[in-house]
């Protein structure tokens, strides 16, 4: 009996810590740099364990010193409803389940706000416990940050390539300029990779990877720039 009341009073701090410390987290986050992410050290450690240099290329810039298409290019590709909805885009949810369920191509439902929160404090592997937590993350920053805030948080953290983190990075190593001086095509390009950075590649894209940029470009027409 004494051993179940200990273990309901840990179980209660632990979830009491919990929710301070992600609380605590997502309100430092809304003005700090996000330094690291789970998925770039997972990948280090993989890295390792292939007996590999780990690649961890990584230098955060604040949104007014990315090309103003980039943005603009991924809501385009990922999210065309990110600055209408509240975190969760219902309708994209719905396709994707009907898609899964009658047997065609599998599309992600998730928004920018979910891949921001799934990639700043989750780790990549889906599960049930993952997606509850990723719901409680996403919630947070949709009331706690601006739309403007999660997108610079999103294209500062979202893996780009082989070992390339977040828009400066894919831009110097990929383009040669830095994240400001991307072009438009440029940045169609990076978003067009997004669905899958260790697949596909920005700096030596493949025919589908120009078809889905031409794609991009067409649809970026129809998007709103943040902050208009």
């Amino acid at each position: 009996m004494k051993f179940l009341k200990t273990l309901q009073k840990v179980l209660q701090w632990a979830v009491i810590l919990f929710f301070a410390t992600s609380i605590l987290a997502v309100v430092a986050y809304k003005w700090l740099p996000v330094p690291v992410t789970p998925l770039m050290l997972i990948r280090s450690v993989q890295q390792m364990s292939r007996g590999e240099h780990i690649r961890m290329r990584h230098h955060w810039v604040p949104i007014e010193e990315m090309s103003k298409h980039l943005p603009v290019a991924v809501i385009a590709s990922e999210d065309q409803r990110f600055m209408e909805h509240h975190g969760f885009d219902f309708n994209a949810i719905e396709q994707a389940l009907d898609e899964r369920r009658s047997g065609k191509r599998k599309r992600g439902g998730s928004t920018i706000s979910q891949q921001t929160a799934k990639n700043v404090f989750l780790w990549p592997r889906s599960s049930w416990v993952r997606k509850g937590l990723e719901a409680y993350f996403t919630v947070l920053i949709e009331f706690c940050w601006s739309k403007e805030r999660i997108m610079e948080v999103y294209l500062n953290s979202i893996e780009m390539g082989d070992g390339i983190y977040g828009a400066e990075a894919v831009a110097q190593l990929n383009f040669g300029r830095p994240a400001s001086e991307l072009t438009r095509a440029n940045c169609a390009l990076i978003a067009a990779t997004l669905p899958n950075p260790l697949k596909f590649s920005s700096k030596n894209p493949s025919n589908y990877m120009l078809q889905r940029q031409t794609w991009i470009m067409r649809q970026m027409k129809y998007i709103k720039p943040i902050g208009d």
